[in-house]
């Protein structure tokens, strides 16, 4: 392992190796280096020459510019300072794995006060730090700005986009490198990107058959230990043939994953149900208020004349009451049926995306769910 020979030899054994295994994903798809990732950097900074756009008398913004103008040994109160054309930003960055200094890497810039917008900005002198408050890099330059903002006199405005966030393409230079255990350290550790027992089993084997003996070994369900060569220049050739190696992952749990608020509903493989009856069906009751009136009269005798007047009407409540049931439908389903299949008969009824979730949710409340049910 530790010869260039060697080394040839795993190329020519691992181009065997994709020859017979076609359907295989590579480790490169499933898992990283540990230790090979980006770390974020942020800043705080000033920018300055906006068209009327800044913070205004922004206490913060005075604050930095009366701080950078001591720099080049001016004095200035901060009453006499005016921040219209500037703004206080936040400066954030990745720091990619490997870089050195000198190298130039991307920066977004956000505003931190009341600015209305960064366009036509130029980022002064910003230190960007990590999380252990060390300078890794220096940003400045001028801001591309996708959003814009106008207004008219009578208060009306229109915002296209994010006027408040910029980016300055390469302006920023890596003054420090982060140290990387990938050239110092004796093993590779592989990070599976999702955890699982057999999948880390496979990819120790999988190496294994390449580079024989027990040169991969799993710590457990996420990470897999691979002794690699000691000599930095052999490393990253070998690093580059454990990517290459094709591997068979795991079959995933059996889940159903349920978006409640959309109805969505996913059905992951090796899903199915016991013997099983479902019925499902609605029940309507409408009730219809009504009322009978029935007119009286009066009847008045005075001497020889008969004089009959209305009188009050007689009011009888008349309800009425109607229950709708449908015929409910029932489905009875055989032992190893597959989930797939329940949600075909289902869906051949006409069901709502609501009823589905609501069998599925009883199917796995009476155990016959024979998978996890997220709901989400």
């Amino acid at each position: 392992m530790r010869t260039p020979s060697l080394l040839r030899l795993c190329i020519v054994l691992i181009a065997a190796l994709w020859t017979s295994v076609a359907s295989a994903d590579r480790i490169k798809d499933l898992a990283s280096v540990a230790g090979v990732r980006s770390n974020q950097l942020v800043g705080y900074g000033l920018v300055v020459g906006l068209s009327g756009t800044g913070d205004g008398d922004l206490g913060i913004t005075l604050q930095s510019l009366q701080s950078m103008v001591s720099r080049f040994g001016m004095v200035a109160e901060q009453d006499a300072l005016d921040g219209v054309n500037a703004a206080a930003v936040i400066v954030t960055a990745d720091l990619p794995a490997f870089v050195k200094p000198g190298q130039e890497l991307d920066v977004t810039v956000s505003t931190l006060g009341s600015a209305e917008s960064l366009r036509g900005g130029t980022l002064l002198m910003t230190p960007l730090l990590g999380v252990d408050g060390e300078t890794y890099a220096i940003a400045q330059g001028n801001l591309v700005v996708g959003g814009l903002g106008v207004s008219g006199e009578d208060g009306s405005s229109l915002t296209v986009n994010v006027p408040t966030v910029g980016r300055v393409p390469q302006g920023a230079t890596v003054e420090r490198m982060v140290e990387n255990p990938f050239i110092t350290g004796e093993y590779l550790v592989l990070n599976l990107h999702r955890a699982d027992f057999s999948t880390a089993a496979n990819v120790a084997e999988a190496i294994n058959v390449v580079f024989g003996g027990e040169t991969a070994v799993p710590i457990d369900a996420s990470s897999i230990r691979v002794l690699a060569p000691t000599d930095p220049s052999q490393k990253v050739s070998f690093a580059s043939l454990i990517e290459q190696v094709e591997v068979q992952p795991a079959a995933p749990p059996a889940q159903v994953i349920v978006n409640s608020r959309t109805g969505t509903v996913v059905i992951g493989g090796n899903v199915s149900v016991t013997p099983a009856v479902i019925t499902h069906g609605s029940l309507t009751v409408r009730i219809r208020e009504d009322a009978q009136v029935t007119p009286t009269s009066e009847t008045i005798i005075n001497e020889n004349t008969i004089i009959n007047t209305p009188a009050a009407p007689i009011i009888t409540p008349d309800t009425g009451l109607i229950v709708d049931e449908p015929e409910a439908r029932a489905f009875l389903f055989d032992p190893g049926v597959n989930l797939s299949d329940v949600v075909d008969a289902i869906n051949a009824i006409g069901a709502t995306p609501s009823d589905l979730v609501a069998i599925l949710e009883a199917l796995k409340v009476a155990g016959a769910l024979r998978a996890q049910l997220i709901i989400i």
